[in-house]
């Protein structure tokens, strides 16, 4: 068969570019759902880390997870609840959000290594090459406790945070909104000062990885020569 695996070929890539774009357009949705219901939000994701923190500690008294590990976990949901003080908006040089960006890694790589390595000692102890390790997580198992107990807060605030440099500014800061030349005389200076406010509006950072990456796009179909159809038309 010569046709049918290139067929296969396509068809995965094909796969990868849609799943891609429903990535993108569920991030993008996200975060615009997010920058309407921040208050909602910021009490969700505090809920979410807390419940996380509780089942950790279920897990390590009833199912014997190992203590060190789990201390680790509820001390990373501990600075990643650092970073809702300011919600939604954080500062990319903030050291609590170094430090959460790196707790991510660090607790990826310690419970992979935990699993990989009980899995290892269970198949050493088998009498037999026939015999069933008992006492194993299954697949599903262990990938729902990355994906509930590991990642999901991380995502949650990667799709809920908006970088502060964009940042409306607030009653202490030195250039009010309705400060500048055209205040007062007419309502053009209000519109503009409102419309400066919104462009300086917090942008989610899922949203604006999303922007930055049509926007890279845009520009590689620009310089191939390649134009939207109402470009064409004009």
């Amino acid at each position: 068969m010569w046709i049918l695996p290139l067929v296969g070929y396509l068809g995965s890539v094909m796969g990868f570019c849609f799943l891609t774009l429903a990535i993108a357009s569920g991030l993008y949705y996200l975060s615009e759902l997010v920058e309407e219901h921040t208050v909602l939000a910021k009490r969700f994701l505090s809920r979410l880390i807390y419940s996380i923190m509780g089942l950790q500690l279920v897990l390590c008294v009833v199912d014997r997870f190992p203590f060190s590990l789990t201390l680790l976990s509820i001390v990373s949901h501990l600075v990643y609840l650092g970073n809702m003080r300011r919600f939604p908006y954080v500062k990319l040089s903030d050291p609590l959000f170094l430090a959460s960006c790196v707790l991510v890694l660090l607790n990826h790589y310690v419970w992979f290594k935990h699993f990989s390595d009980h899995q290892d000692r269970a198949y050493q102890n088998m009498a037999s090459y026939y015999d069933t390790p008992s006492d194993i997580p299954s697949f599903t198992e262990i990938a729902s406790y990355f994906g509930i107990c590991v990642w999901l807060v991380p995502f949650a605030l990667f799709v809920s945070l908006s970088a502060s440099d964009n940042v409306l500014p607030t009653m202490g800061s030195s250039e009010p909104l309705g400060s500048g030349p055209g205040v007062g005389g007419s309502g053009q200076g209000v519109a503009s000062s409102s419309s400066s406010g919104r462009s300086r509006r917090g942008q989610g950072m899922a949203k604006a990885l999303v922007d930055n990456v049509l926007g890279g796009i845009g520009q590689v179909g620009d310089a191939f020569g390649w134009k939207k159809p109402d470009e064409r038309l004009a």
